[in-house]
């Protein structure tokens, strides 16, 4: 019932809080984030020259390997400045390290783990579909056809985080079309960004702007068999237990947005004045951060709760689930209090809350909509599919 963290595990925190306070500043990010043409490398070299794409890695391929526990503390702290510019590092680290490392073969391990873990090689995902969203197998259009030594890939994917500049691309296509359901029959690939015939084209966006997500053609490109990952056809099934390693990362991401969000609060309420006296002194705004403090020790508590059970191997998605809904909703509300705190200064770009509010807005639709979230927990509960 003790969800403290261990004595390695706050050493660890306590290094990266360091760390990000000094490479990674709210004001730095903010001027990365505010740049939507070009990605922030500055962030990407930073953590590069520090190691940090190395957490999750197996040391045998060039990691400092670690567990979901681990890349939490460490989603945490770099997203209580930087928000959603966290994705700079989740993107590889989850969908390219983790994919990798649980469906490819050794060769493909020793081939893609050690230059991720160094920094060398960029992944995004392209998985939704432009009819698609949530409903991700009825809208797969995009397909691949066998041919001599790999596959041929046409279709067309949205919202690829990082496609621009990514070295590879963890691609989800059908390659077979007679099959009795339709999670059967897809096929993941870790697909040559660069490779002919694929185009990506950025797509401005509310927030996490300087991320870059694209939408992504796929014109006869040529996919060779090495770079398949795992068996094909049985893709769906392999990508279920990643989930939860998603949900968590989210819910590590809206906590560090939460921190982010009291510090500034209560900064400025130190400090504005107004009626002859700091704000601080009002009772409304002492409720909204009592509020915030709220949110943050709640979702602080079920995030601890579900990535220790995923760190001991046993059963989490349900609470997975319940965890991505409390935090994305608690961290927009925490956003928007702390806009309504800070008055005019919390809606200026000169300030961090509006960023907090645009780059966590999405999460209450992605990667699944809180929506269906919550049908699946009541599903859980014995109750019927309701779409």
């Amino acid at each position: 019932m003790d969800f403290s963290l261990t004595e390695e595990q706050e050493a660890f925190r306590d290094v990266v809080r360091r760390w990000v306070d000094a490479e990674a500043p709210k004001d730095l990010m903010r001027k990365l984030e505010a740049d939507e043409e070009n990605y922030p490398f500055p962030l990407w070299d930073a953590l590069k020259a520090q190691g940090f794409f190395g957490i999750g890695v197996p040391e045998e391929y060039g990691g400092l390997g670690g567990d979901v526990m681990m890349q939490m503390i460490f989603a945490r702290e770099l997203a209580r400045t930087a928000g959603g510019l966290i994705w700079t590092w989740g993107v590889t680290s989850f969908a390219g390290a983790k994919s990798v490392g649980l469906y490819g073969t050794p060769e493909q391990k020793e081939r893609w783990l050690r230059p991720m873990a160094e920094g060398d090689l960029r992944v995004a995902i392209s998985v939704t579909e432009p009819d698609g969203g949530t409903d991700v197998l009825g809208a797969m259009k995009t397909n691949a056809v066998k041919v001599e030594g790999g596959w041929k890939v046409n279709g067309a994917k949205m919202w690829t985080t990082g496609a621009k500049v990514a070295d590879r691309l963890l691609l989800l296509a059908r390659t077979d079309k007679n099959v009795e359901k339709r999670h059967q029959g897809l096929t993941l690939f870790f697909a040559d960004a660069k490779a002919p015939g694929i185009t990506a084209s950025l797509l401005p966006k509310l927030g996490m702007r300087a991320m870059g997500s694209c939408s992504v053609t796929f014109d006869d490109v040529f996919i060779p068999d090495e770079d398949v990952l795992g068996e094909p056809g049985n893709a769906w099934h392999m990508m279920l237990p990643t989930l939860n390693n998603e949900r968590i990362m989210v819910g590590a991401q809206c906590l560090g947005a939460i921190d982010g969000i009291l510090e500034d609060a209560l900064a400025y309420m130190k400090e504005r004045k107004a009626f002859g006296g700091i704000i601080g002194r009002f009772q409304v705004l002492q409720h909204y951060v009592a509020d915030i403090a709220t949110w943050q020790k709640t979702t602080e508590l079920l995030l601890y709760y579900v990535a220790s059970l995923q760190a001991e191997g046993k059963p989490c998605g349900v609470e997975a689930n319940m965890l991505k809904m409390v935090a994305t909703e608690n961290a927009v509300m925490a956003a928007d209090l702390g806009i309504q705190i800070m008055g005019g200064m919390g809606y200026s770009a000169e300030t961090d809350m509006q960023r907090y509010w645009r780059d966590h807005r999405i999460l209450r639709m992605t990667p699944i909509s809180n929506e269906m979230v919550r049908n699946s927990i009541a599903e859980s509960l014995g109750l019927p599919r309701s779409f």
